[in-house]
C-alpha cells in the first residue's frame, strides 16, 4: 500500500492589511523629504520648472509695465494680468514636465530597477513623487505671489471664497499634473530623449491655453483643442481668483465655468491614474 502525500493548499491572495497600508504610507511620506532634496540639488530642474514661471512673470511685467489690461474701470497691471497664467503654468511644469523627465531619467540610469529590488512599493514611490510636487508647487506659487506683490504692487483678493477656489484649483491641478507626468514618463525610450519628447508638449499647451496669450483672441479651432486639456481650465480657474469679476466676460462663454474646470480636470486625473496603473514598470519591457 502506498501512502498518499497531502497536497499543498492553493495559495490565496490576501488583501492588504491596515498595517500594510500604514507601512506603505509611512515609507511614502519618508520618501518625500528625499525627493524634495534631490529636486533642489538639480540646477536644471530648479531653473526650468521652479524658477521658469517667475522669470516669465518678471519679463511680462517689465515688458508691458506701461500697459493695463481689462475693461474700463477694472484695469489691472501687466503683473496682475499674467500672474494667474504663471501660477497655472507652474503646476504643469512642476508636475507634468518635472516628473515625466525625472522618472524617465531614473528608469534610464537604473534607479527604478534598483528600487524595484527593494521593499519600496510603487505606491510608496508615487507618494514620494506626489509629495515632492505638492511641496515644490506650493513654494513656487508662494514665490510667484510674493514677487507680484512685493515687486509690482499687485493687490491680492480679500474674499475668503476666492482663496477657497484657489485651494481646490491648486490641489486638484497639482495632483492631476503630477499623475499625468508619471504617465507621460513611459513614452520616452531613454532619459536622453525625455526632454525632446516632453518639453515641446508642455510648451505648446502653454501657448494655446491662455498662459502667454489671451485665450479669447486665439482661433476658435485652437480654443476647442486647448479646451480638451486641463491647463486651459487651470489657468481660467486661477484667473477667477486673482482678476476682477468683470474679466469673466472675456472668457469663451462669458463666465468662469468652475463646474467645467472641476469636471475636466477630474476626468484627466482619473484617466491619468488608469494609464499609470497600466503602464508603470520598474523596468521597460522593451528596455
Amino acid at each position: 500500500m502506498t501512502a498518499t502525500l497531502p497536497t499543498a493548499a492553493p495559495a490565496v491572495s490576501r488583501p492588504a492589511t491596515p498595517r500594510g497600508g500604514r507601512r506603505l504610507l509611512r515609507r511614502g511620506l519618508s520618501r518625500i523629504g528625499f525627493e524634495v532634496r534631490s529636486y533642489f540639488r538639480q540646477g536644471d530642474s530648479v531653473f526650468f520648472t521652479f524658477l521658469f514661471p517667475v522669470l516669465f512673470l518678471l519679463i511680462f511685467a517689465v515688458a508691458f509695465s506701461s500697459d493695463t489690461f481689462g475693461p474700463p474701470g477694472d484695469e489691472v497691471s501687466s503683473a496682475a494680468y499674467y500672474l494667474p497664467g504663471m501660477l497655472a503654468a507652474g503646476l504643469l511644469l512642476s508636475g507634468t514636465q518635472n516628473l515625466a523627465i525625472d522618472i524617465a531619467m531614473e528608469r534610464s540610469d537604473g534607479t527604478l530597477k534598483r528600487l524595484g529590488g527593494t521593499p519600496l512599493s510603487p505606491i510608496s514611490y508615487f507618494i514620494g513623487k506626489l509629495g515632492q510636487v505638492l511641496v515644490t508647487g506650493a513654494l513656487q506659487a508662494a514665490l510667484l505671489i510674493a514677487v507680484a506683490v512685493l515687486a509690482f504692487g499687485v493687490d491680492l483678493p480679500t474674499e475668503p471664497e476666492r482663496w477657497a477656489t484657489f485651494a481646490w484649483v491648486f490641489l486638484l491641478g497639482v495632483t492631476t499634473c503630477a499623475i499625468l507626468g508619471i504617465g507621460l514618463s513611459a513614452i520616452p525610450r531613454s532619459g536622453r530623449s525625455a526632454t525632446a519628447v516632453v518639453i515641446p508638449i508642455v510648451l505648446v499647451l502653454q501657448f494655446i491655453s491662455g498662459v502667454f496669450i489671451q485665450f479669447s483672441v486665439l482661433p476658435e479651432w485652437l480654443q476647442n483643442i486647448a479646451s480638451v486639456f486641463p491647463l486651459k481650465w487651470l489657468a481660467q480657474g486661477m484667473r477667477s481668483v486673482f482678476l476682477p469679476e468683470a474679466f469673466a466676460t472675456a472668457e469663451a462663454t462669458g463666465s468662469w465655468e468652475h463646474g467645467l474646470t472641476l469636471l475636466v480636470t477630474l476626468a484627466w486625473l482619473v484617466g491619468g491614474l488608469i494609464v499609470v496603473r497600466a503602464t508603470f514598470r520598474w523596468i521597460r519591457k522593451d528596455g
